[in-house]
């Protein structure tokens, strides 16, 4: 039994029948701590009484050997603790800029271990005698729901786990995850993908999960399939040529119109150089017009000792009776990309990409007419105006007429001179800091 029955005197002094139950000690400080007080109110205890044990406990009130102390030693103590409380001002100050400069929150950021979270809530709770539960979760970053989740899963004991199995029981198992680690680490399934690996460990009967679950989780988990590559790797240097007119590339592109219909592109580039010699825009596949311009490239052009390698792929326009004509006639040398030699006609395909991506497709293409306006001016800008990177700024008719030697030269010394000028700029603007040490110097 944990009441004692005991008489009360009335103001009178005599014995009153209105009976006070006093309770031990240990039962309030239990109440007090665990905030439970359905344990009271089962071994007996009102429900006010309990629930008023159960409530926190009041402030501090001035005890009597305040009242006694004499004035010099409460003015004494008063001073001391000014000067504690100023001296915990101050560094309270500090931190606080420093939490703000450094960024330090807990805003979409990972706490995994239980530890971790138990040291953060242990801290605010003792932070809720001087500070409201919203300025403290406010301080540390921490939003009122996350906050509330873990003072419900507290006595939770998974470690590095996201969600407790509990409250998502849907998720995969800790063996599960195991099975599939292993899957996609295994050399005996590295020629498996991984969509299709899914559902071989469903037709084996290991884990039941979808596709998505298992590339999350090779994401998540950074985990490398055994799939390192052992044939030799492709070669990321073509050809390259030593003057101009010594080696071209031709190649031949689809263009699609707003209307459906197709306008086809035809072209010749150096390979020394990376100009345009010519090209056409056509409605119609015709192989006449690769050897159209191949034609005009080779009247254009300054001939050379030697005819010009021509290097193209096998379509119908490249290998026809008209482009032999020119092979026989001592005009080219045609050599096919990717049988003959190692090296594909990337040159070609290059420029192609730049057209059509950097400039084509930025406009309406509704006509041929408007497809050859489009390319006339981009090839004009490509040979005469745009410094290609690999020659130091010359363009492509400087590099093939030789007349942008001196270009690389000229650009390095203007960027030297911008650099001087920019230092002696920047040194002789002051701000407000730096002007009244100038003025004192």
């Amino acid at each position: 039994m944990f009441g004692i029955e005991r008489g009360e005197p009335d103001h009178h002094g005599m014995d009153s029948t209105r009976k006070r139950r006093q309770y031990d000690h240990r039962l309030k400080r239990l109440i007090r701590d665990t905030g439970n007080f359905q344990l009271a109110v089962a071994n007996g205890v009102p429900r006010s009484t309990a629930r008023d044990w159960s409530r926190p406990p009041t402030s501090n009130v001035i005890s009597l050997d305040v009242l006694s102390m004499s004035e010099d030693t409460l003015r004494q103590e008063v001073l001391t603790l000014r000067r504690q409380n100023a001296r915990l001002f101050a560094i309270l100050r500090l931190l606080v800029v420093l939490v703000k400069v450094a960024g330090a929150s807990l805003a979409r950021r990972r706490v995994a271990t239980c530890a971790k979270k138990k040291l953060l809530l242990r801290a605010v709770a003792r932070s809720r005698d001087a500070l409201s539960l919203r300025t403290a979760l406010r301080l540390l970053g921490l939003s009122s729901s996350r906050y509330h989740t873990w003072k419900r899963e507290e006595r939770c004991k998974l470690d590095d786990v996201s969600s407790c199995p509990r409250t998502f029981p849907h998720q995969l198992t800790i063996s599960e995850i195991a099975i599939v680690k292993d899957m996609v680490t295994s050399d005996k399934y590295r020629h498996v993908p991984t969509g299709t690996l899914s559902l071989l460990a469903q037709r084996l009967g290991y884990v039941f999960a979808s596709p998505s679950t298992w590339y999350r989780l090779v994401r998540l988990h950074h985990w490398r399939r055994p799939r390192r590559r052992v044939h030799p790797p492709k070669p990321k240097l073509g050809i390259r040529a030593t003057k101009p007119d010594e080696v071209w590339h031709v190649d031949t592109s689809v263009i699609r119109l707003l209307d459906g219909t197709r306008a086809y592109l035809y072209a010749v580039i150096d390979n020394f150089s990376r100009r345009i010699l010519s090209w056409r825009v056509s409605e119609f596949f015709e192989p006449g017009n690769t050897v159209a311009i191949l034609a005009e490239a080779s009247q254009l052009t300054a001939r050379a000792d030697a005819p010009p390698t021509l290097l193209a792929d096998q379509g119908v326009e490249n290998v026809n009776s008209c482009v032999d004509r020119l092979i026989d006639d001592g005009i080219l040398r045609r050599v096919l990309a990717q049988t003959e030699i190692a090296c594909s006609n990337s040159l070609i395909e290059s420029w192609w990409r730049s057209l059509k991506h950097q400039w084509l497709y930025l406009n309406t293409l509704d006509s041929v007419a408007s497809v050859r306006r489009l390319v006339g001016f981009y090839v004009t800008e490509h040979n005469t105006c745009v410094p290609h990177s690999a020659f130091q700024g010359q363009t492509p008719d400087e590099m093939y007429f030789g007349t942008g030697k001196a270009i690389p030269d000229e650009l390095a010394a203007k960027r030297k001179a911008a650099r001087a000028a920019r230092l002696e700029k920047n040194r002789a603007v002051t701000c407000r800091t730096c002007e009244p040490t100038r003025h004192a110097s």
